[in-house]
């Protein structure tokens, strides 16, 4: 009986870990000025397989993510965002999409 429960409770430990395993959190800079650079932001990052959270501080620039490193990783939700607009440590946003930002959206001098 003894041994039976020792495995039940191994098994559920092991079970939880693999809930667990692919989830990463990770926080890189975005460029950005606003509320609309933070929904835009946001958008681009939830919109990467993978991403299950992603919350922008405008105040900060930081962009906090959660995801499955399984699925994807830093460099795709990066690419995600340059694409929208937004410059990122290792991706710039192509400068015809962000001429295109509205005006108070535009950060670089």
């Amino acid at each position: 009986m003894k041994t039976k429960v020792l495995s039940l409770v191994a098994l559920l430990m092991m079970g939880t870990v693999s809930v667990f395993a692919g989830n990463k959190t990770e926080k890189i800079e975005v460029k950005g000025n606003c509320g609309m650079c933070e929904k835009r932001i946001e958008k681009a990052a939830l919109g990467v397989d993978g991403v299950s959270k992603a919350d922008w501080n405008k105040e900060t620039k930081q962009l906090e993510l959660v995801f499955d490193d399984t699925k994807t990783d830093l460099d795709k939700v990066e690419v995600a965002i340059a694409k929208v607009g937004h410059d990122t440590p290792k991706h710039k946003a192509p400068d015809d999409v962000y001429k295109k930002l509205p005006d108070c959206c535009l950060y670089r001098k």
